[in-house]
């Protein structure tokens, strides 16, 4: 059987708190690699403590990629991923090196190694028009219009997702078709040129996921995340924005509730309540999204390390582990 000459890549997967940063860092250093993350929170400039971004001590042990690319206020986009990752990884590879895809955003994971269907690109009266109407009846009567329209993405999309329930009936007005139609249509990108090894972290018992979680919360609440939100509503550009909580970065699990506590809104014990429960929330759409990817290994980072180490060593070559 003839090799596969494709350079080799690892994509360590999974839900937040789930173990994914510090194996990468170890298998970095171990195997000579550089660590690409995919994270749509880690893009964005000045958060850091609560989107648990890589310490500068860390980055400077192992060479880190698409980290601080964006400002907050500044639009970033999946198949802007897409290329970015694609030109890191072609890079680390041309240093001899072995790129390691680190982190839990499944569109981005999906972007890379997948491609994007060549949807319409966005709209701005389309969306005003769409929000208009969220404004009138809620963003659940319009995930119920999602739900009557493409009852496929309704399923994939939570009914408070309101940035994905614009996206999907933006695609659908301007085009006419849903947006499931446009991703069995085909693939926008060429296929990547890399042999991927994709592993799942995961704890096995969610009642040990969701107490990581709540240690981090409040680690970083510890660290002064309070803070650092405050700095973020200090910046002129996010001062004048007239919805800051609407763009992308605020979206980040965390920062939301953290804006809305320094609001007034929610008194600490509260803050710190709704931080962890939208923590756990996105874990869980995580894990779904992760059990979709029928190619991919789930492992337990703390029981399972034997294996993992030996699924490493089978993918990478004899003694190169």
């Amino acid at each position: 059987m003839k090799a596969d000459p494709r350079p080799l890549a690892i994509a360590l997967m999974g839900p937040t708190a789930s173990g994914k940063t510090a194996l990468a860092l170890e298998w970095a250093q171990r195997l000579g690699g550089e660590i690409v993350s995919v994270d749509s929170a880690l893009v964005y400039r000045g958060l850091d403590i609560g989107a648990a971004k890589p310490t500068p001590a860390e980055r400077a042990q192992v060479p880190h990629h698409l980290i601080d690319l964006r400002e907050p206020w500044q639009p970033y986009s999946a198949a802007e991923f897409a290329t970015d990752a694609r030109l890191a990884m072609d890079a680390i590879a041309a240093r001899g090196r072995l790129p390691i895809l680190a982190g839990g955003t499944g569109l981005y994971f999906h972007a890379l190694l997948h491609g994007l269907s060549p949807m319409p690109t966005a709209d701005p009266a389309t969306r005003a028009q769409i929000e208009a109407e969220a404004n009138r009846r809620g963003w659940a009567a319009l995930h119920d219009e999602l739900r009557a329209l493409d009852p496929e993405a309704a399923a994939r999309i939570h009914a408070t997702d309101a940035q994905r329930i614009q996206r999907a009936l933006e695609v659908h007005r301007l085009s006419g078709r849903t947006m499931s139609e446009w991703r069995r249509q085909g693939l926008a990108s060429p296929r990547l040129p890399f042999r991927v090894l994709k592993l799942v972290l995961a704890p096995h018992d969610r009642a040990v996921l969701h107490a990581r979680i709540e240690r981090r919360f409040d680690a970083m609440l510890g660290d002064g995340f309070l803070d650092e939100v405050r700095r973020l509503r200090a910046l002129p550009e996010l001062a004048a924005q007239q919805r800051p909580l609407e763009l992308p970065a605020l979206r980040a699990v965390g920062y939301r509730q953290a804006w809305e506590h320094l609001d007034g809104a929610t008194d600490a014990a509260e803050f710190r309540a709704r931080g962890i429960y939208a923590t756990r929330q996105l874990a869980k759409r995580q894990l779904t999204w992760l059990r979709g990817q029928l190619d991919a290994r789930w492992f337990d980072p703390a029981s399972d390390r034997p294996a993992l180490e030996h699924a490493l060593a089978m993918f990478i070559g004899p003694g190169q582990a």
